[in-house]
C-alpha cells in the first residue's frame, strides 16, 4: 500500500542497500507532493458534485463511495510525505501506525471491491434487466457499499495487528512467513479475483452487445473500463514488488541463502518507492478521467466552482445591496443525474 504499510518496505534483509534508494526517494517525493495535491482536490470535488449537485441514484452512490475511498487514500499520504525525507522515521507513535495502515490497506481493498461491484452491477442490468428495473435502487447500492466497507475493513485487519513502530520505523513485526501469507492473501483477493470477475462481465456484456448488434450499447462503459484498467495498471507494479521481495525475504530465512537473489531482492526494493506512488497517482486520476472522458462533467463541475466563487466574491456579500442577481443564488435544485454525464448519463444506461 504505502511505503509505510502493506509491503513492509522499511523491513531490512541482511543484503539490502539503503543508497539505492536516494534516487527513487527523491522522485517519490515530488511525485507524492503533486498526487497528494491534486488527488485531495480532485476527489473532494467529485465529492461535492456527486454528493450535493447529483441526483442521488444507484450510479451515483457507487461513484460518490469510490471517490470517498480516494480521497481517504491520497489524504493519508501525507504520513508518507513527512517520513520519507527522514528515512521513514516514524514521528505519529504507534496508534497512528496502525491507523495508517488500517486506513491505507482498506480503502484499496474498498475501491477494487466497489470498481466489482459496479461490474457486477453492469452485467446484471444488461442481462436481468427486468430484475435490474426492480430491485436497482440506491438504497440496495448503499446496502452495499456498506457490505463493501466493511469487507474492507475485515481484510485489512491482518495487517494492521502485526503493524507497529519498531526501531523509529512502522513496520510489520511478523516474520516472513507471516508478511509472505499476507502478500499474497492481497493479491488474490484484491486483485486477482476482482480482475477475473470484472473481466468475466464485460466480457459478457461485449458478446451480448455484439449479438444484438447494438454496438452504441458498449459506448456507456467507457468510463468504468477505463477506470478499472487504470486501476489495475497502477496497481500491477506494486504488487509485482511486493511478492518479488516477500518471497526472497522468506527464501532467505526458511528455505536458503544460497537461492536468495539479493540483487532481485534490491531491484524490487528501489522500484517499489515508485510503485507506491502508481498506486497513489490511480486515486488522483480518476476523477479527471471523469473530466476527459466525460465533457458534460467537465462542463458542470467549471459550472458548479463558478458559482462558488461568484457567491464568494459576489458585491453584495462586500457592500450589502436590496439587488441580487439570481446567477448568485447557491440554493439552486440538485443537477438531475440524466443531464450529468459523470458516471452514465452519457457514460452508463440507468
Amino acid at each position: 500500500m504505502t511505503r509505510n504499510d502493506t509491503t513492509s518496505f522499511n523491513e531490512t534483509t541482511p543484503r539490502e542497500k539503503e543508497e539505492s534508494l536516494t534516487i527513487t526517494q527523491s522522485i517519490s517525493l515530488v511525485l507524492y507532493c503533486v498526487i497528494f495535491l491534486v488527488g485531495t482536490t480532485g476527489n473532494g470535488l467529485v465529492i461535492y458534485v456527486t454528493g450535493f449537485k447529483m441526483k442521488t441514484t444507484v450510479k451515483s452512490v457507487w461513484f460518490l463511495n469510490l471517490a470517498l475511498a480516494d480521497f481517504i487514500y491520497t489524504l493519508f499520504l501525507i504520513f508518507n510525505i513527512i517520513s520519507l525525507p527522514l528515512n521513514n522515521k516514524w514521528l505519529f507513535g504507534d496508534f497512528m501506525c496502525k491507523l495508517n495502515s488500517l486506513v491505507q490497506v482498506s480503502t484499496m481493498f474498498a475501491s477494487i471491491f466497489l470498481l466489482t461491484a459496479i461490474s457486477l452491477d453492469r452485467c446484471l442490468s444488461v442481462f436481468l434487466v427486468i430484475w435490474a428495473h426492480s430491485k436497482r435502487t440506491p438504497k440496495t447500492a448503499r446496502y452495499v457499499c456498506i457490505f463493501v466497507w466493511l469487507l474492507s475493513l475485515g481484510c485489512s485487519i491482518p495487517f494492521v495487528i502485526t503493524r507497529s513502530v519498531v526501531n523509529n520505523k512502522c513496520v510489520k513485526a511478523s516474520d516472513p512467513l507471516t508478511n509472505r501469507t499476507h502478500v499474497w492473501f492481497r493479491f488474490v483477493v484484491g486483485f486477482v479475483i476482482p480482475f477475473i470477475v470484472i473481466t468475466c462481465c464485460y466480457v459478457a456484456i461485449g458478446v451480448r452487445a455484439s449479438q444484438k448488434r447494438r454496438k452504441k450499447t458498449l459506448r456507456p462503459y467507457i468510463v468504468i473500463l477505463t477506470i478499472i484498467l487504470t486501476f489495475f495498471i497502477c496497481w500491477l507494479p506494486l504488487q509485482i514488488c511486493d511478492l518479488i521481495m516477500r518471497d526472497q525475504y522468506y527464501i532467505y530465512y526458511h528455505v536458503s541463502q544460497e537461492l536468495y537473489n539479493s540483487s532481485l531482492y534490491n531491484m524490487a526494493h528501489s522500484a517499489s518507492t515508485v510503485a507506491v506512488a502508481f498506486t497513489f497517482l490511480n486515486s488522483s486520476l480518476n476523477p479527471f478521467l471523469y473530466m476527459f472522458i466525460c465533457e458534460e462533467f467537465k462542463q458542470r463541475l467549471r459550472r458548479s466552482v463558478f458559482l462558488v466563487l461568484e457567491h464568494a466574491f459576489a458585491e453584495e456579500h462586500l457592500f450589502p445591496s436590496s439587488h441580487q442577481p439570481a446567477s448568485s443564488h447557491l440554493g439552486q435544485n440538485k443537477v438531475p443525474l440524466e443531464s450529468h454525464p459523470f458516471i452514465f448519463a452519457v457514460c452508463a444506461n440507468n
